[in-house]
């Protein structure tokens, strides 16, 4: 799919394929682009369009259709003409993060927008990404490193009201449910999980992890409150001083920059307070790198239940980081088998494939 501008608003053509799938609006992580480009590739007779608002100060992700924020929000002229474009030229219709395609033309309600597509003949389905449907409550209460104990996030109230009102919305929807990382299936047992996507190419580098004298060791957090980056640099406090590894704390980087980065490097700390692993970890891996981070158990299981190989994170909670690193440091070689299997594993579940898979009964679905 193009990402020219192709027709009023910027709106790109699409092609005459028997399912025409639109994904918006959120594209966190460049995923709603990169699941449209994966069914076009891996399932016959599919095309999509992608679309997310321009949301001043962010990273900018690839998408196919983007307008500006204050145009999806608040501009109901382009609300109609808008509703005309997805009720005219597509099939079907996922819904990111439980989130509205026309703003507030419809109450900022992704539920009474789906009613409306379902009843012009489009199929709705709805994907979650984190944050929409993760019950801070919930995840407090069962595991332990949980970022929502205590004050560190202080916007939890916000992040519990918007979850509740999320899953009673995706209760309430007809169509099929999905997840993007496998921990979600906890707060949504009735979803299936969809898992991210990275393009494994653009991360491929021949050059091999842990062969200087001293790793260079780096720490991405998208959110450090939440990624655990206090309890990171404690633990590695020690390990840098005492010259044993080069640790980078790496934020504000824009996205395109992230390949050199994770090239570069030799280690790649993910998250250490959400139990999961996500985008940063499956492009961290892609690059070849070892990655540590704190996966929960059903986590691990879910991952190797469904895609019959065991997910290469190595593990850390936070508080025996520090012994982790030591022993990765002692066994070079164990860890550079650690960083191929993790080649291995992103190959095999998500480069696109299996989300492709995943989504390829909901894309059928009236087409019988």
């Amino acid at each position: 799919m193009s990402t020219a501008a192709d027709g009023e608003d910027g709106r790109p053509a699409v092609p005459d394929t028997p399912v025409r799938l639109f994904v918006g609006p959120a594209n966190f992580a460049g995923q709603g682009y990169l699941w449209a480009r994966a069914v076009e590739r891996c399932v016959p007779g599919v095309s999509a369009v992608s679309f997310a608002p321009h949301v001043p100060g962010a990273f900018d992700f690839p998408v196919d259709y983007r307008v500006p924020q204050a145009t999806y929000l608040d501009d109901f002229e382009f609300h109609e003409r808008h509703l005309a474009y997805v009720r005219g030229e597509f099939t079907h219709v996922l819904f990111e993060a439980a989130r509205p395609l026309f703003g507030r033309s419809y109450g900022l309600n992704f539920l009474n927008e789906s009613k409306l597509l379902t009843k012009a003949g489009l199929a709705v389905a709805v994907i979650a990404h984190g944050t929409d449907v993760r019950l801070p409550s919930r995840h407090a209460a069962t595991y332990a490193h949980s970022p929502f104990r205590g004050d560190l996030v202080p916007e939890t109230p916000l992040l519990e009201d918007r979850a509740v009102r999320n899953l009673a919305r995706i209760a309430a929807f007809t169509g099929p449910a999905f997840v993007s990382t496998p921990d979600l299936l906890l707060d949504l047992p009735s979803a299936t999980w969809c898992p991210v996507v990275v393009d494994v190419d653009r991360w491929h580098t021949a050059l091999p992890p842990m062969e200087r004298r001293i790793p260079l060791v780096v720490h991405a957090p998208s959110k450090s409150h939440v990624k655990g980056t206090d309890l990171v640099e404690t633990a590695l406090e020690g390990l840098v001083a005492r010259g044993l590894i080069d640790y980078r704390r790496i934020e504000g980087v824009p996205a395109a920059e992230m390949t050199r980065v994770y090239t570069e490097a030799d280690i790649v700390l993910d998250q250490f307070r959400l139990g999961s692993y996500g985008v940063a970890a499956c492009e961290a891996m892609a690059a070849g790198r070892v990655v540590i981070g704190n996966v929960s158990e059903f986590v691990r299981d879910h991952a190797a239940d469904a895609c019959g190989t065991e997910l290469p994170i190595i593990q850390a909670d936070g508080t025996d980081l520090a012994r982790v690193v030591e022993s990765i440091l002692d066994d070079p070689s164990a860890a550079r088998e650690r960083a191929a299997a993790g080649i291995r594993f992103v190959r095999a579940v998500h480069d696109g494939a299996a989300s492709a898979g995943i989504l390829q009964d909901f894309l059928q679905e009236g087409q019988q």
